[in-house]
């Protein structure tokens, strides 16, 4: 009868143990450790990223910052975003001489890429004014997108693209509208004659770079192509909650 009854104490002892190493753990009712959303703890103060990362300097938009932050949240809660620490923004408020594509690293706040980026050969010349979802409209379409797979095409490895916004540029795949390299887009040419070349309505970046952007970017991350064109102001679902906040 004796074994019996230390093993039932150990057992009693062991399961005491157990309970008080939950109950240690297990935050009460009430208290400070209660889970904040990620998205809300990295933006809750939006100007005091965009100083910390030097933006201004740079030249993007402080209205495109605030807007990208909000639509990425957006995204993030929908459970759309397998990387949400990444954010890609191609500021179209800017000349094409300038290099208006910003790759940041929120978790680490980094500028991890700053260079040039293209718009669609009917959407202006130096400034991208007109847009489209429409196919063979060579127009590149503004709003938010998610970062898909990789492959190797006619511009060899490029990245698809989905848009997320309905009327907008949701027919981002079907258009064929990917990220894809293109000799036409340098400094050299941007200096020889204002502005670099124009796409077929795709975001195209440098030679040099852009299998390490794509490679950073690739599978899941947001996308986010900015004018302060009103069509897409007053169109947008996603910016919709946000158009409060807009910067002067």
């Amino acid at each position: 009868m004796k074994k019996p009854v230390k093993k039932l104490i150990k057992y009693t002892l062991a399961a005491g143990l157990f309970a008080g190493i939950l109950f240690t753990i297990a935050p009460t009712e009430g208290s400070k450790t209660k889970t904040i959303p990620l998205a809300e703890k990295r933006f809750s103060n939006k100007d005091a990223l965009f100083a910390l990362l030097k933006l201004d300097s740079l030249g993007l938009s402080k209205e495109a910052f605030n807007y990208a932050l909000s639509g990425l949240e957006k995204l993030e809660k929908e459970g759309k975003l397998k990387n949400p620490d990444l954010l890609t923004i191609a500021d179209f408020s800017q000349p094409s001489n300038k290099k208006r594509l910003f790759v940041i690293d929120l978790k680490n706040e980094t500028v991890l890429f700053n260079t040039f980026v293209s718009h669609g050969r009917n959407s202006g010349t130096a400034v991208a004014t007109s847009f489209s979802n429409a196919p063979e409209s060579f127009k590149s379409s503004l709003g938010f997108y998610v970062t898909g797979d990789t492959y190797k095409g006619q511009h060899g490895y490029s990245l698809r693209l989905q848009g997320e916004e309905q009327g907008i540029n949701d027919n981002a795949m079907s258009r064929g509208i990917v990220m894809h390299s293109a000799a036409y887009v340098s400094e050299q040419i941007a200096k020889l004659q204002g502005y670099i070349g124009r796409s077929l309505g795709c975001p195209a970046i440098p030679e040099k770079i852009h299998r390490q952007i794509i490679e950073v970017i690739k599978n899941g991350s947001c996308l986010f192509l900015y004018s302060p064109d009103k069509s897409y102001m007053a169109n947008s679902k996603i910016l919709a909650a946000d158009k409060d906040t807009t910067v002067a």
